[in-house]
């Protein structure tokens, strides 16, 4: 337990929040619906103790109740932290590289997984920088880097989508990350061939279907 500041800019206005560390920590990741306010105060500036003007918070938030701006502040904006909660996050972040690593990656030599403890070897010998990001917006990046110190492939399934131009802004995020070919027809609607990392396939359609509300149009296509 500890105390830190949350903070956030919107527009001109600077605003920041008293919060407790771990209870903030959990608030933002979605963990937890309890947020615990150290003063129920919103500062400009938390150092100086310059506090925001009442209408400012309501310009800005809708509302100038302090929890529920501090809620706002907290989830939208930066919660300041310590080098343990860095340092923990991000071993979190390589633990998650490497279990996808050891479920999907292969020596594309042997046909063999390697190992955990060689590729959390190859990933210090390569200095790559895992984001905070899902591990597979960045897996593309990784393997290249990998491929440098060792012989990796992931192993992908190859798959056919035609995405409604209604839904096309929003879901194309989601498939350019695994784009082999893009093809925009005549109607505003988006064919794609994409290489989907087999271990992910599901996940990846449960996130399609999501985002087009199950319009989207599948079908995977077998390698010859």
């Amino acid at each position: 337990m500890g105390q830190t500041t949350a903070r956030l800019t919107k527009g001109k206005n600077h605003f920041e929040v008293l919060v407790d560390l771990d209870t903030a920590i959990k608030f933002k990741r979605g963990e937890s619906e309890f947020l615990d306010l150290e003063a129920d105060i919103i500062f400009t500036n938390a150092n100086r103790g310059d506090k925001a003007a009442r209408n400012v918070l309501e310009i800005s938030f809708g509302t100038s109740d302090p929890l529920e701006v501090g809620k706002i502040i907290v989830k939208q904006g930066e919660v300041l932290v310590d080098q343990g909660h860095r340092n923990e996050a991000k071993d979190k972040k390589i633990k998650q590289v490497l279990d996808f690593l050891v479920r999907n990656a292969i020596d594309p030599q042997t046909g063999m997984a390697h190992t955990s403890e060689r590729l959390k070897n190859a990933l210090d010998q390569a200095h790559i920088s895992i984001k905070n990001v899902p591990v597979e917006n960045q897996i593309s990046e990784i393997l290249e880097q990998l491929n440098k110190i060792i012989p990796i492939k992931v192993e992908t399934k190859k798959v056919k989508v035609i995405i409604p131009a209604i839904h096309t802004g929003k879901a194309y995020g989601l498939v350019a990350q695994y784009k082999q070919k893009e093809t925009w027809l005549d109607d505003g609607s988006l064919e794609i061939v994409l290489a989907v990392p087999a271990g992910i396939v599901i996940d990846f359609y449960e996130k399609l279907n999501s985002m087009t509300h199950g319009s989207a149009l599948t079908e995977e296509i077998k390698e010859e």
